[in-house]
């Protein structure tokens, strides 16, 4: 290593119990300034490292998005040809061409209608953030209200992952 100390001095320099400094030992301060450039050489060659992996990675994600976006598109045109074949089969059946397909695509809102239905209510039972919201409501009253550095009420505490409200006036929620 470059800054590594070396016992090669001459006899004559060594002595026993104190320690000599020569031209040819480096200083203090030039080993820390070697270090801290070894130091800084070796992050920057693990960032660029870092890079290099991350952009092999990112290249292989948008690759294999791409290729679920393709199979995603490639499904929707095979369901297609299924509602399709499924109406020829009702045609082959007996019933009029116009009635098969007329089947297949009421079949086909109905089940839309009834996703959208489910959808609905799921979306219905999400929960708001109420509290988020009340907090939100009296930011500006209490930015205007309150000196900095004091606070007429206490901060949220967060215990168990769940905001403890710890009375009916304050906005701890």
């Amino acid at each position: 290593m470059a800054h590594s100390v070396s016992s090669s001095t001459p006899p004559a320099e060594r002595r026993t119990g104190s320690a000599v400094t020569t031209a040819t030992d480096p200083s203090v301060g030039a080993l820390v300034q070697s270090a801290m450039a070894d130091v800084s050489t070796l992050i920057r060659a693990e960032i660029e490292l870092a890079k290099t992996e991350i952009t092999g990675s990112a290249k292989k994600a948008g690759v294999s998005v791409g290729l679920f976006a393709a199979a995603g598109v490639l499904l929707a045109f095979a369901g297609i040809y299924l509602f399709v074949t499924l109406a020829e089969l009702f045609t082959w059946l007996g019933l009029p061409r116009w009635v098969s397909y007329l089947i297949v695509t009421v079949g086909l809102l109905v089940v839309a209608a009834l996703a959208g239905l489910v959808g609905l209510r799921m979306l219905k039972k999400i929960d708001k953030p109420e509290r988020t919201l009340e907090s939100l409501r009296e930011l500006p009253e209490v930015m205007h209200r309150e000196a900095p550095g004091q606070r007429r009420r206490d901060l949220p505490t967060v215990s168990n992952g769940r905001v403890e409200r710890r009375g009916p006036d304050t906005y701890l929620v």
